[in-house]
């Protein structure tokens, strides 16, 4: 039976409550980075672990909550999830160069995954033409969305994977 992940980013502080639902619905979700306070990381509740989550270049202290400016330090900057027939990695992006050499570069660094998932342009983007994938979900919370919150939800299946895009 396939698992299903949810895959948000670029929150700053706000999770769209609809894509709240969505993540509860998953077996397990990743956070791209720019999340913006504890809350968001609280708000995503998948079924099977607690969210994975990468520090994004706006994670710094001096944007997030007062009570909260030590939480950036110990987000990592990347992070990996082992799924049925193969593994996803999750990064922010912001160091993965230049924007139109951005998916290559992600593919020869984690050239062991199925699936790399990066956040830092706010745009959703679907690269499957090559393995690995390269996703982008978007933006999952008001900042800039470029026509509302998104996600993805990977099913990560012993066979086969797909990704459905969902916009709200």
């Amino acid at each position: 039976m396939p698992v299903r992940v949810a895959i948000v980013s670029d929150t700053h502080g706000e999770l769209n409550p609809t894509i709240a639902q969505f993540v509860s619905r998953c077996d397990f979700a990743v956070h791209a980075g720019d999340v913006g306070s504890v809350d968001v990381i609280d708000q995503l509740r998948p079924r099977a672990m607690p969210p994975i989550v990468v520090r994004g270049n706006n994670d710094v202290p001096e944007k997030w909550p007062s009570a909260q400016k030590s939480i950036p330090a110990t987000l990592p900057l990347e992070a990996k999830l082992d799924l049925p027939a193969g593994r996803l990695v999750v990064v922010h992006g912001h160091r993965a160069g230049r924007v139109n050499t951005r998916h290559q570069w992600l593919r020869r660094r984690f050239n062991d995954a199925r699936i790399i998932v990066y956040g830092h342009s706010h745009h959703l983007c679907l690269d499957l033409d090559e393995t690995p994938w390269v996703v982008n979900p978007g933006a999952a919370g008001r900042a800039r969305t470029f026509g509302g919150p998104s996600l993805l939800v990977l099913k990560a299946g012993a066979r086969r994977w797909s990704i459905e895009t969902i916009r709200v």
